[in-house]
């Protein structure tokens, strides 16, 4: 029996719920396709009583693809790991998740999960700015990417697509010299805004573009294989998403997505992050090699109640500059 349902196969199987002998486990993501088998494969070998089935794609789209299933009636998923803690805290707000209070918060900073036990932020995931080797620069700052010698070569994803980005955008307009002016001047100097990190990484590592806005690891991870590749935690400070998990009202197997919740704030849990170069959100852990020091990083603040109630205009001013891509 296979442990892994693609996105495609589940995308296509319409709304239909997937039968009960398909999974003990359904485990909707945004980790990348290689990382997701890496978290389902620990968790099971840790857990072999429990299987899992797994379907990923970009926070907007998993979400999107879940309050479709709820307003049918038929809501396939068990447990999210997904961007961010804003898009767990609607989720919250609307009764649609599981309260469980996991041993393991014991290790974490009480900032790091909701107080009623409704998520857990599982890593810390920043973005700064990635950069071709062949660039004519090194930026160490955000407005450096606004210069001349910039123009019409950077490029970033779109908030309508990946849940960091949104994050992002939100963290960086609340910065005072930024705001959503530092998006049009990006905007004016030919900046293009579409997909999600991966193509980000893609275009600056193909030469494309010289200059990206991207999540930490993914840079960091593809230099150590060779990539022409920098990361770069500009001067102003860095935004960052956590990667909770977080259990559905809905669930049909809340004793397996507890298990499963125990076994990613774990030490053991965690560990499999660190080896796949992340920041664990567990404290006392080690940062990934090619990471600095955690104390020199610079993580800028965002209010995620405040985020929640501006997200939808955020989107429109964001498309407003950019266009729907």
């Amino acid at each position: 029996m296979k442990t892994i349902v693609s996105a495609a196969a589940l995308l296509a199987a319409t709304l239909l719920a997937i039968p009960a002998s398909a999974a003990n486990l359904v485990l909707y993501t945004s980790q990348p396709n290689e990382d997701a088998q890496a978290t389902v494969d620990g968790f099971m070998a840790a857990n072999p009583d429990v299987k899992v089935d797994w379907v990923r794609d970009g926070t907007p789209k998993i979400i999107a693809k879940l309050q479709a299933e709820i307003e049918a009636g038929n809501p396939v998923a068990d447990v999210l790991l997904i961007a961010d803690t804003v898009t767990l805290e609607r989720l919250k707000e609307a009764g649609k998740l599981l309260a469980y209070k996991s041993p393991e918060a014991a290790s974490y900073d009480a900032s790091l999960y909701d107080a009623d036990g409704y998520y857990y932020s599982t890593k810390l995931i920043t973005t700064g700015i990635v950069y071709n080797t062949s660039a004519t620069f090194k930026p160490t700052s955000w407005k450096d990417l606004t210069k001349a010698e910039a123009k019409g070569l950077v490029t970033m994803p779109s908030p309508l697509t990946s849940g960091a980005a949104l994050i992002h955008a939100q963290t960086l307009v609340g910065v005072d010299g930024l705001g959503w002016d530092f998006y049009k001047d990006l905007a004016a100097n030919g900046a293009t805004a579409a997909g999600g990190n991966g193509a980000v990484l893609k275009s600056v590592a193909s030469g494309e573009k010289a200059f990206g806005m991207i999540v930490d690891y993914m840079p960091i991870r593809e230099k150590a294989k060779g990539a022409p590749v920098e990361f770069v935690f500009p001067i102003e400070g860095v935004s960052a998403v956590t990667e909770p998990v977080g259990i559905l009202a809905s669930s049909k197997n809340a004793d397996a997505a507890k298990k499963f919740v125990d076994y990613v704030l774990s030490e053991k849990g965690q560990e499999g992050f660190l080896k796949l170069g992340y920041i664990p959100a567990r404290n006392g852990m080690k940062l990934p090699e090619g990471f600095p020091a955690r104390d020199s990083i610079k993580v800028l603040p965002i209010n995620a109640a405040q985020a929640l109630k501006t997200t939808d205009q955020d989107l429109k001013t964001f498309s407003g500059i950019y266009g729907s891509n």
